[in-house]
């Protein structure tokens, strides 16, 4: 991995270098234009990456929220942890589940979220803050060396480190972040603690607490089931030893919980309705150990040995009376409680050599995965083991040309009791791969082009069917697509860069949608930016995605997890390091499924930082936003409740 990002980071280099000269002539250093985020232009894979600095901006409220401005991405309910979801590229989460198991989600590796949950989501309940990095992978090509069955993509996230807050600098620090916003009266208070005694330990600890009311939607209406409570707190630490501290030993702690009392059992919807309510505890926990070794003089060497364990656990009790439709102490289902322990230990090692004068940057690993799960109504508990290998190879074959072969091989053993007793055993395996190039032109247009293909192995959810036990989904996606950069545009120092991506996916031997057979998608991601270096942007992305479904009775018609097509713009000033103020505009076309008709939407958002220049206040920043300025009321296509109308946010984080 360190080896592909010191190419990135020499591109980098080598394009602010040629800024500096302008028909030969040495001009010094020029700043150069940046915007709120970097295209990430020198690879094939559709990836975006959101910062540190981004996440305390957006003021989000969970990780959905966050990420909603990457094109291919789609909220379910993002506003509030409780019944929200991830939908990408038209799979993930849905009104009835939290997950179909082709959106795969990573805590530092750790695979976190539960399988298809009835009604209760994906329970991936984690704050925002927490994090230094989002990373959201889009589609297959890139996902062979993180899990199996992805045709959504992959959403990263990375816990800050002790040295990202005292950038790299021995010593101890403090940072608080304090933020408020006024529809549903929310607040939100983290603070971390940061210290490196010395160059070798460096130790972190947060602890954050969110909680928000009901809110209101642009009619002033409020919206049920929509106010939450969620502490969260992280333990990190790591120790580093031998010539240039090439080895390092690491362990994490981190926990979110939430308390639910006389709430929907649907989290998802805004009444009880047939279901009724419930009191909900929701714990989820997440545990990081491992070993890395870097050498510098070896590039041979990138070596990591990490486990990981994620364990949720939802204990949920019904509320008497509050169906007329359930039983006397309400329908099973409600009534039960989940339990989901995922330990996984991934071997992995990154080389960068030449065959000659070939460039290689090889990533090759194995990773034992096992899934221990409460038997529980509509859930049949049981063990998923799996053992897997992955193998990724960045090939520069020459000047401009990458070519980069994927694959990973997977078998799984799915064992547990159904509801008469019986003990059932199924055991499946699976080759998937796929190869990406990449062409760039001197001037700093690329081409590139995909195709991967996946398989979904059967889940604990569907123990009950032997037929799909036996039948793992299939998953191909073609993508293709152009990129550019370019620093000395219209000026010696403005940047210029876009990239627009083609993709069609195909889901076959289809298990996770009732009456559904097979999916097939197609769509066009668009991201692009321009900066100057007196502070000016723009930045734009667009989301256009077409969809049908062949049902089980042999009729085709629109995929019904489609989202609506969606265009962003975000124009914004910097005035130095002090002061950055910009308007975003989100417009969503009127989304037609089957007849079904959602109706488009446009809306505007201001955000503000400001970051005094005094020196002993350089610590300090102010953050203010006001979301949904003109009061718009609408419901986004996939949402089973209304957005929030009119929101002003505010929060102050100081480093001391």
């Amino acid at each position: 991995m360190l080896a592909w990002q010191g190419v990135a980071r020499a591109q980098t280099e080598d394009r602010s270098d040629r800024a500096r000269s302008v028909n030969g002539e040495y001009l010094g250093t020029i700043d150069i234009g940046e915007s709120t985020r970097a295209i990430q232009t020198n690879t094939a894979t559709p990836v975006s990456k959101i910062n540190r600095k981004e996440i305390e901006d957006r003021h989000a409220n969970t990780i959905a929220e966050l990420i909603d401005s990457i094109p291919g991405v789609t909220l379910i309910n993002g506003s509030t942890p409780i019944g929200s979801g991830i939908n990408i590229r038209g799979f993930g989460a849905n009104g009835t589940y939290g997950t179909d198991q082709k959106v795969l989600v990573l805590i530092d590796g750790a695979t976190s979220g539960s399988e298809e949950l009835y009604r209760i989501g994906t329970q991936l309940f984690t704050d925002p803050l927490l994090y230094r990095q989002a990373e959201v992978i889009r589609g297959t090509v890139g996902s062979l060396e993180y899990g199996s069955g992805v045709i959504g993509g992959v959403v990263r996230l990375e816990t800050s480190d002790a040295s990202d807050l005292l950038r790299g600098k021995t010593g101890i620090t403090l940072n608080e972040n304090l933020s408020g916003y006024t529809n549903g009266n929310g607040f939100a208070t983290s603070i971390t603690v940061a210290a490196m005694p010395n160059e070798h330990i460096e130790f972190l600890a947060n602890y954050t607490w969110r909680k928000g009311g009901t809110q209101q939607d642009g009619h002033g209406d409020e919206i049920p089931n929509s106010a939450f409570e969620l502490p969260s707190y992280l333990l990190k630490g790591a120790v580093h030893f031998g010539a240039d501290n090439d080895h390092t030993i690491e362990a994490s702690f981190s926990q979110t919980e939430t308390s639910e009392r006389d709430r929907p059992y649907d989290s998802f919807g805004t009444t009880g309705g047939s279901f009724g309510n419930v009191d909900r505890d929701t714990q989820s926990r997440t545990i990081i150990l491992g070993y890395h070794y870097d050498p510098i003089e070896n590039d041979a060497i990138n070596f990591s040995l990490v486990y990981s364990f994620a364990d949720q656990d939802i204990e949920q009790e019904y509320i008497e009376g509050s169906s007329p439709f359930a039983p006397p102490g309400g329908f099973d289902v409600v009534n039960a409680d989940h339990s989901y322990e995922t330990s996984k230990i991934t071997l992995k090692n990154g080389a960068s050599f030449n065959t000659g004068s070939v460039r290689h940057n090889l990533r090759i690993g194995t990773e034992y995965i096992s899934r221990d799960r409460l038997t529980a109504d509509s859930a049949p508990g049981g063990t998923d083991n799996r053992l897997a290998a992955f193998l990724v190879d960045e090939i520069g074959l020459f000047r401009g040309l990458t070519v980069t072969p994927a694959a990973r091989w997977e078998t799984s053993t799915v064992k547990g009791q159904l509801s008469d007793g019986t003990r059932v055993s199924y055991t499946n395996d699976a080759l998937m791969g796929g190869v990406s190039g990449r062409y760039e032109l001197p001037f700093g247009l690329a081409f590139f082009g995909s195709w991967a293909h996946t398989e979904s192995l059967p889940i604990l959810d569907d123990l009950t069917n032997a037929t799909y036990m036996r039948q793992p989904e299939q998953g191909d996606t073609w993508e293709a697509g152009a990129a550019f950069e370019r620093v000395g545009l219209l000026s010696a120092s403005d940047r210029l860069a876009f990239k627009i991506n083609y993709y069609d996916t195909e889901l076959t031997d289809n298990t996770s949608y009732s009456g559904v057979s097979e999916v097939y998608l197609n769509g066009l991601e668009i991201e692009a930016s321009y900066a100057t270096s007196d502070g000016f942007y723009v930045d734009f992305n667009g989301n256009i995605v077409d969809g049908q479904r062949l049902t089980t009775a042999g009729i085709v018609n629109d995929w019904t997890n489609l989202p609506a097509n969606t265009y962003q713009l975000s124009i914004g000033k910097r005035f130095g390091q002090t002061f950055d103020i910009r308007w975003e505009g989100v417009l969503a076309e009127d989304l037609n499924t089957n007849g079904t008709v959602d109706e488009g939407y446009n809306v505007h958002n201001l955000r503000a930082s400001f970051s005094p220049p005094v020196g002993f206040l350089q610590g300090l920043v102010f953050r203010a936003s006001a979301e949904n300025i003109f009061d718009t009321f609408y419901n986004p296509a996939l949402a089973t409740r209304p957005a929030p109308g009119r929101n002003f946010k505010g929060s102050v984080s100081v480093l001391f």
